[in-house]
């Protein structure tokens, strides 16, 4: 009788829901940010492909809002494959998007999220919605892939895992993200010395007769600085980005140049990268780019060091990918052994949902 009546209090109070408790969560900018663990209702607005290494597919039920622009507007094709293998990713409901000013506390807080995770500069940028949404009560958690910095990448990731409660799958990418960084950095510091070579970077959206955009200090600019490489635009452009002047570059006579492409909606002139790129098809645009007035007798165009790379893998927490490529470009010796087609197709198999599949990056002569 007493064993019965304990079993029965047992499976009693195996039915009583978890109280929440706080939990503290050091996100990107060091900030402590307490919330109620277990969580069970986020808002994320930016860093989707990163929120979903971390959480995985199953930390998306979860989530109750997003804001759904910069995936499902500025890249379609690559949201509609994750929207096949995450269930409620289609419907998910939009609290807008920040660039656009359409982001809405009021949706926020409507959501009565336990959580939102928010990009650093949307959090900057918004600061009268974001008071609006800690008056309530809501935490915001800061998530940064954007400024390029090793520690912000690794608290960001660590900050996911907390959040979701995925701690051992984040520190297990957040070490895994950092022994590639440190080996990028290693080889390039071994490999250095001499005439450092001069990479020209520029936004291949619009077609080979419109300039596009270059980064100064930011970016791709930022990670051929990090590379040990010049790049052509620093000084040359106002403010992070900007179109070089044709003339530029072809004064500079840069070594390399990237040509950043992706699957954008309704640019069917730009170089198409990613998931449904061709080596066909991304070639030919290559060769428009090549063809441009005094393009001909550049170094770089003349010993085929024209490559296009796909623009999503900068600033994430696979942009080691992008470093390993342009390393490779710059230096092929020293990672005459990496395989930056590999490395993404592993870190596909390993951390993401969806299939690897595409051309992402691609020089212009094999």
């Amino acid at each position: 009788m007493f064993k019965r009546t304990l079993l029965a209090a047992f499976a009693a109070l195996s039915l009583v829901p978890a109280v929440a408790a706080p939990l503290e969560v050091t996100d990107a900018l060091g900030r402590k940010v307490t919330i109620n663990a277990p969580v069970s209702r986020v808002v994320v607005t930016f860093n989707y492909e990163e929120f979903t290494a971390v959480a995985g597919v199953e930390g998306w039920k979860k989530v109750i809002a997003m804001s759904r622009e910069p995936w499902a507007g500025w890249r379609p094709a690559i949201f509609a494959r994750y929207a096949r293998v995450i269930p409620n990713l289609q419907d998910m409901p939009d609290v807008g998007h920040v660039e656009d000013n359409t982001f809405s506390a009021e949706k926020v807080i409507a959501a009565k999220p336990d959580v939102v995770l928010m990009s650093d500069w949307g959090f900057s940028s918004m600061k009268t919605q974001m008071e609006q949404i800690t008056a309530v009560g809501i935490p915001i958690v800061v998530i940064d892939y954007n400024a390029q910095d090793l520690d912000r990448h690794l608290a960001s990731t660590r900050a996911i895992g907390k959040v979701m409660g995925t701690e051992v799958r984040a520190e297990a990418l957040a070490a895994f993200y950092e022994a590639q960084y440190r080996d990028i950095l290693a080889r390039v510091a071994k490999a250095q010395g001499g005439r450092k070579k001069m990479v020209y970077v520029e936004l291949a959206r619009d077609g080979a007769e419109t300039v596009g955009n270059t980064y100064n200090n930011t970016m791709w600019g930022k990670i051929i600085t990090t590379l040990g490489a010049e790049n052509l635009a620093t000084g040359r452009i106002p403010g992070p980005w900007a179109p070089l002047n044709a003339e530029a570059v072809i004064a500079e006579n840069p070594d390399v140049i990237l040509l950043a492409g992706s699957s954008w909606a309704n640019k069917s002139k730009a170089v198409r990268t990613g998931y449904d790129g061709t080596p066909d098809g991304i070639r030919t645009a290559l060769a428009s780019y090549a063809a441009r007035p005094g393009w001909l007798g550049l170094k770089a165009v003349q010993s085929g060091n024209v490559s296009a790379i796909e623009h999503g893998l900068c600033r994430t927490l696979f942009d080691f990918v992008a470093m390993q490529y342009i390393a490779k470009r710059l230096y092929p010796e020293a990672f005459a052994d990496v395989d930056p087609e590999k490395s993404f197709r592993d870190y596909h198999a390993k951390y993401l949902p969806v299939e690897y599949s595409g051309t992402w990056f691609l020089p212009l002569k094999p």
